[in-house]
């Protein structure tokens, strides 16, 4: 066989292979909508700040009357130092209001300090008996913005991206 019948024998055989129809119309591409969540790190009721700049996330050890409050960032991932002494609570139970003060706790082991931490606590004995309670988180000021009336409820928060 002469070299050009090898060619038209290549290019007929390509003909054939590349034309051959097909049933298998390509899949509809579709885009999954992705639902934007958080995932409280300790488990606890996620307090959104603004549109979700920062978090506070509250954590009950009922047993103690111990409530927590760890500011962290719009993700609920990393905790965020601020310079306050305290947070406060205003808390609306059955029949009366009660205020929370949460005083910032050191930590040398991560070098937090009173005035520079990411962590406040209380304690209080009405909170060992009462389970759920509307509030309002006074006043917090993170990297130069302030956060004021911050309604929330415990323990559900007000952050609907919140996953527990």
């Amino acid at each position: 066989m002469k070299p050009a019948a090898y060619i038209c024998l290549w290019l007929l055989a390509g003909f054939f292979c590349g034309c051959s129809e097909s049933n298998d119309a390509p899949a509809p591409k579709t885009e999954a909508v992705q639902k934007h969540e958080h995932h409280p790190p300790h488990g606890g009721t996620p307090v959104a700040l603004g549109n979700e700049e920062y978090h506070v996330e509250l954590v009950l050890d009922t047993a103690a009357g111990k409530l927590q409050a760890f500011v962290l960032d719009g993700e609920l991932e990393n905790f965020i130092r601020v310079p306050a002494a305290s947070i406060e609570i205003d808390a609306q139970v059955p029949g009366r209001e009660e205020k929370l003060t949460l005083r910032a706790v050191p930590n040398p082991a991560t070098g937090e300090t009173l005035g520079d931490t990411s962590l406040f606590e209380t304690q209080a004995d009405w909170l060992k008996t009462t389970p759920t309670f509307d509030a309002a988180l006074k006043e917090i000021g993170i990297r130069g913005k302030t956060y004021s009336n911050v309604k929330f409820n415990f323990p559900k928060g007000n952050d609907a991206d919140a996953k527990k």
